[in-house]
């Protein structure tokens, strides 16, 4: 019988003797773990506006910008901080990216999506097939908490979203947390998973894999975080497979002081001091093979470390082959060097929680910062899953009259969610359906599959990893259980929501505005919700604004025009008109007719009615019209309520984003006058200004307001009309708008003069936007006679956003990376006479754009002669 140690006991072992065929030397693996919890409103299919992301419009934009699209196009600068190389950093790291974020990346950013699954594919020819990118489950939940069937729907969510993306078969997976037991690896091998990482606090003791020759090995205690992190182990499971063979996972263990240190310490400082700490991690035990594997939270690359996605960059690339390591993947190292060791797991567990996983059920602690108390966690936990259980039988009961076995066809409707198209729904329906389903069974499908669908998006992680249920994780959770309470009674009949709430009422908040969880449901989740009603209540007072097509999409849902009438009389606008709302998700349809009334300014009444009968619509339609001539908005207003009935709704139920949009477009006239009056002050006063700036005294604040109101207002509108000049330019010369471009340049002169602050986001972005374009035709339609003159033309545009406030490079810098490799292989077969006048504008503007000119000939091209003649 084997023995068991403490750790201190253990020998310094190689895994192996040395096989040329597997030796590795030392290899370093970084994994980020790119994770966003789902924010979208339930109802609307949208993230809304997030005030605390500004000036970003929400959180996974404001992270975007800061990590996940710097990662796809990291720099590597010199020291003048100009870029000389940009990396895609997914092609050197193992990563894993949720599929609620991946699914964000695809409708806002393609470029960035696409460039992430460039670098898996990269990654796959670089490594045999094994690529980057590993799978993770669904929605981010902590499975030894959930049930077995919603613990193997979220798996086989992960692996189908990643199959579908990536077009390969997953090896690893990373799961919430790292939250993890025996149940959990059972139900991963069930899936075909290969590996998983998991910290190392999270193994009891390791031995040596008995063999024949050694059919005993001892057992080692690591229980203290103590296993050696440079192997790879392998976990045997209770089970055995038909043949009586173990089932078994195989693990790695990331290095946990160093993991922490990047996340908490500043480890990720300079590529040099990165690279030092791994170094303390290397093992001198003469092993063929040792891997150094490190994981953090992807978004310490850029957002929670600024910069450090470069660090991450410039050390994958030059630092860790300088030492020579190789920089590998979990996935290749495991196929390279399977392990030699095993381990055994403690019960249940998490990095993020050292009592198990009471993080996310009870009031252990952790997540707390010591002032405020986390029990609201239990009972919210035990509400859910009273929920579930109970969505789980009106699934059971309502789904087997339409679906062959219900809980596959639950498993298979991610695909459906990832799409959204008429063709994956009718496919999925082909394939699950029992029977030759009505458009009314259709639509009944539907709503109990999105019931599930929320059922399993209340239980995402964070909505308990905080220290407050009120927090927006909290209140998310909560918005996704009323989601799914009102489809369940939109199926069943069933009233859910009274139990629901109080079976939230012991989970005490440590906000007093809410007392408790509860609380937090009704000021928060419940306004959320939205009706058909609300949506043609949306539609009707943004049409006064917003011409419509006869058709049109608006968030998820898509609305037919029967008829639509506006009449307009001084400030008042009425606009009568039928629609017929259909959500995208479910397919609910239904007719339904408004009136609006705006009185000017703010005011706006607004009723909706679902007549029976087209002729009732008629009716009070004609009724309305009539009532609007007699120009009295009284008449109008008890017209309306008397046929349209008494339930009215106004500027305020409006969705955010449109409110928001209306009230700027309600301030234009006011805020037109304004910049009028401001102008003209500006303009009587020009004179004294200049005498008030030459002889060095202080300007009085008016005039100096006045000033700035009004130089910013010209360059803005002069932006405009440049933008518009420049919107299209596949006919034509680059330098349309050139006397938009002088005025600019001399308001710019104008702001320096009178020492004006210039910064202007909306400006900002038009100029960014004029030059990528500029740059996009020069590169793409170059006009050989004119590259001096067009390239002149985009350093005074350039020159122009820093004398404006500045402005952002980086998509140019990237535009210009991806097309100047093709130039500058053609230039390397042309004859020196021809290539040199192209070669030097092409330079020049590649210092107009803060990239390294020398940098660009070291790539891959030997024109540097050209440049270096005489």
């Amino acid at each position: 019988m084997s023995n068991i140690h403490t750790i201190s006991e253990i020998p310094d072992l190689a895994d192996s003797p040395a096989d040329p065929q597997t030796a590795m030397g030392v290899c370093v693996c970084i994994h980020g773990h790119f994770y966003q919890p789902p924010r979208e409103n339930p109802y609307l299919g949208a993230i809304e506006n997030q005030p605390s992301a500004a000036p970003f419009h929400d959180w996974n934009e404001r992270i975007h910008h800061e990590c996940y699209r710097p990662n796809a196009y990291a720099r590597i600068l010199n020291e003048q901080g100009e870029v000389i190389d940009i990396v895609n950093n997914f092609a050197h790291i193992s990563f894993n990216i949720g599929p609620t974020l991946m699914s964000w990346l695809e409708r806002h950013d393609p470029e960035t999506y696409r460039r992430i699954l460039e670098a898996d594919r990269e990654s796959c020819d670089r490594l045999s097939g094994h690529g980057n990118a590993i799978a993770q489950v669904y929605n981010h939940i902590i499975l030894p908490l959930a049930n077995d069937r919603d613990k193997r729907t979220q798996i086989r969510w992960g692996k189908a979203d990643f199959v579908a993306r990536f077009g390969r078969d997953p090896e690893g997976i990373w799961l919430a947390e790292t939250a993890v037991d025996y149940p959990t690896l059972e139900a991963l091998v069930d899936e075909g998973f290969k590996f998983t990482i998991l910290a190392p606090s999270q193994v009891q003791r390791c031995r040596v894999i008995p063999t024949a020759a050694e059919p005993e090995s001892d057992w080692y205690e690591v229980a203290g975080g103590q296993i050696d992190p440079n192997r790879p182990y392998r976990c045997y499971l209770p089970s055995r497979n038909a043949d009586g063979s173990h089932r078994y996972i195989d693990v790695f263990f990331y290095d946990g002081p160093i993991s922490r240190d990047m996340g908490f310490n500043d480890v990720l400082g300079s590529s040099q001091h990165f690279a030092g700490r791994i170094g303390q991690a290397v093992r001198g035990d003469h092993r063929p093979s040792q891997l150094v594997g490190v994981a953090t939270d992807g978004e310490t690359f850029g957002h929670h470390k600024g910069g450090a996605e470069k660090t991450l960059a410039y050390a994958v690339t030059k630092e860790f082959p300088s030492h020579g390591w190789t920089v590998t993947n979990y996935a290749y190292y495991l196929h390279r060097c399977p392990p030699t060791w095993e381990a055994v797991l403690k019960p249940v567990t998490a990095w993020s929680c050292s009592h198990g996983v009471d993080r996310w059920q009870d009031d252990c602690g952790c997540g707390g910062g010591g002032l405020w108390h986390q029990k609201w966690r239990r009972p919210l936990r035990d509400a859910l899953d009273w929920l579930r259980d109970e969505l789980a039988d009106i699934f059971e009961q309502y789904g087997t009259a339409l679906f062959r076995d219900p809980w596959a066809a639950r498993d298979a409707y991610v695909k459906v969610i990832r799409q959204r198209t008429v063709q994956s729904r009718q496919q999925f329906f082909a394939a699950h359906q029992s029977h030759l389903l009505s458009a009314a069974e259709q639509i009944e499908t539907l709503r109990l599959l999105e019931m599930q669908h929320h059922a399993l998006l209340m239980y995402t992680s964070c909505g308990w990893f905080f220290d407050e249920v009120s927090r927006p994780e909290g209140t998310q959770i909560l918005r996704y259980a009323a989601r799914a309470i009102e489809l369940a009674g939109e199926i069943s009949g069933l009233e859910l929501e009274t139990d629901f709430i109080n079976r939230l009422e012991p989970g005490l908040s440590n906000v007093p505005q809410f007392h408790n969880a509860a609380g937090v449901y009704r000021q928060l989740a419940i306004p959320s919700q939205v009706s058909l009603e609300q949506v043609v209540a949306h539609y009707a007072m943004s049409s006064l604004f917003t011409p419509y097509q006869t058709e049109q999409r608006l968030y998820c849902y898509t609305i037919q025009q029967h008829d639509y009438q506006v009449q307009r009389m001084g400030p008042l606008s009425l606009a009568v008109g039928r629609l017929n709302v259909m959500s995208d998700v479910t397919g609910d349809r239904s007719d339904l007719s408004f009136a609006v009334l705006h009185l000017g300014g703010w005011d706006f009444h607004c009723s909706v009615n679902g007549f029976r009968r087209r002729l009732d619509y008629q009716r009070a339609k004609e009724s309305l019209l009539a009532a609007f001539a007699s120009g009295s908005a009284a008449q109008v207003i008890l017209e309306m309520n008397a046929t349209f009935g008494d339930h009215a709704y106004n500027l305020q139920t409006l969705f955010t984003e449109e409110r928001h949009r209306i009230m700027q477009l309600l301030s234009q006239d006011t805020l037109q006058r304004l910049d009028q009056l401001y102008d003209q002050v500006y303009r009587n006063n020009y004179s004294l200004l200049k005498a008030f700036h030459r002889d060095g005294l202080t300007v009085p604040q008016e005039l100096q307001v006045a000033a700035e109101v009004a130089i910013r207002h010209r360059a803005l509108e002069s932006l405009r009309l440049l933008d518009q000049e420049t919107i299209d330019l596949n006919d034509g010369p680059l330098n349309r708008g050139a006397v938009h471009l002088m005025q600019l340049e001399t308001i710019a002169q104008e702001a320096l003069q009178f020492q004006c602050d210039c910064v202007l986001p909306e400006g900002q972005r038009i100029l960014e936007g004029i030059i990528w374009r500029s740059l996009r035709h020069f590169l793409i339609h170059p006009r050989p006679e004119n590259l001096l003159e067009d390239v002149d033309w985009l350093r005074r545009l350039i020159s122009l956003g820093h004398d404006l406030g500045g402005i952002s490079l980086v998509r140019s810098q990237e535009l210009y990376w991806q097309h100047i490799t093709d130039w500058l292989c053609f230039l390397q077969q042309e004859e020196p006479a021809q290539s040199l006048p192209v070669l030097k504008p092409l330079l020049k503007l590649a210092h107009h754009l803060s990239i390294d000119p020398n940098a660009l000939l070291e790539h891959g091209t030997d024109l540097r002669h050209l440049v270096e003649a005489p």
